[in-house]
């Protein structure tokens, strides 16, 4: 048996995350959008995830545990792929973390169902929520689908059984601390697997504790497998949010340009300053609100009165067909 005396501390081979360079990216496109109600949104949620997963680094880091992490890994098997917030490796077991910053308090019924309820606007609101134990599960099979490509039959033979049972498991952990989690009537392998928090260090710990002692993975081996997760990593796809304000920030620049074009030939038409057209400022509340049907244009009061009667019609032209070029 490895004695692990001298190894207590959090070893982070992996501490950066996409979600990082996600948010830098997000902010940066949200200075040349006129429209940012709903990326003000994501970027919320992003924030609240990173600040989520910082709250489980600073856990790990203060466990005085022997044990190698990795942060925001990507494995990929054919057309599978598995975004880990984190990989914790200890001499007992590896885990599959996924972590969940919710608000509100949450339950998970005996069917595996997980709901949350919280206040808003003195509205008390209790909702389903999509699994995360499922999702933190789906990560194991990717991973035990690559184990069995590259081992042959004899030896998936007698070790199997040990990925299941003994190397590998899921872990759901909440990282806000004020919701209250209530799994009394949960399945009992999602019971085992989901955690809040400030309780991760003593869960990790009972898990040595209860571990099979002569099983336990010596520093190497632990090093081994944690390297060989880093060198298979590979690019997220969390990038897809950027790129999907990309291109709404290229559908505005587009329609400004449309809409700046057709101000120019009226004014050289009518022999008149551009902004008798519409001015500036009511250009980007055009861009912003995105009226349809006269209707919508001449209630939103964007134009005068004139300027609705002389243009309304060209500028939802314009408009229209820059929706449907980008549908």
């Amino acid at each position: 048996m490895i004695t692990f005396d001298k190894f207590r501390d959090a070893v982070f081979l992996k501490e950066d995350s996409n979600l990082e360079l996600q948010l830098e990216q997000l902010k940066m496109i949200r200075e040349q959008l006129i429209d940012r109600s709903q990326i003000n949104k994501d970027i919320k949620f992003l924030e609240i995830g990173l600040q989520g997963e910082k709250e489980i680094a600073y856990e790990l880091k203060n466990s005085n545990i022997g044990m190698y992490v990795l942060h925001d890994i990507t494995l990929t098997f054919e057309d599978l792929k598995a975004q880990i917030d984190y990989i914790i490796i200890t001499k007992g077991y590896c885990y599959l973390v996924e972590c969940k910053n919710l608000i509100g308090d949450i339950t998970v019924d005996s069917h595996g169902q997980f709901q949350r309820s919280y206040c808003l606007n003195n509205n008390h609101i209790k909702e389903a929520i999509y699994s995360p134990y499922n999702q933190a599960v789906s990560h194991k099979e990717i991973l035990k689908k690559r184990w069995l490509s590259k081992h042959n039959k004899f030896i998936t033979f007698f070790r199997e059984n040990s990925f299941d049972n003994l190397w590998y498991k899921p872990l759901v952990v909440l990282s806000n601390s004020r919701s209250l989690l209530n799994v009394k009537y949960a399945l009992k392998e999602i019971k085992n697997s989901v955690v809040r928090v400030d309780n991760l260090v003593e869960y990790i710990k009972r898990d040595i504790k209860n571990y099979d002692h002569n099983s336990f993975s010596s520093k190497k081996t632990m090093l081994t497998l944690a390297n060989s997760f880093l060198e298979a990593n590979s690019c997220n796809d969390r990038s897809s949010l950027v790129e999907k304000y990309k291109n709404i920030l290229l559908q505005e620049k587009e329609l400004k340009n449309k809409l700046k074009e057709l101000r120019l030939k009226k004014s050289n038409n009518m022999n008149v300053p551009a902004y008798y057209i519409f001015t500036d400022n009511e250009l980007n509340s055009l861009l912003l609100k995105r009226p349809k049907t006269l209707d919508q244009l001449k209630n939103m009061k964007i134009l005068s009165n004139i300027k609705f009667n002389l243009h309304g019609k060209d500028i939802l032209n314009v408009i229209n067909s820059d929706l449907k070029m980008f549908k």
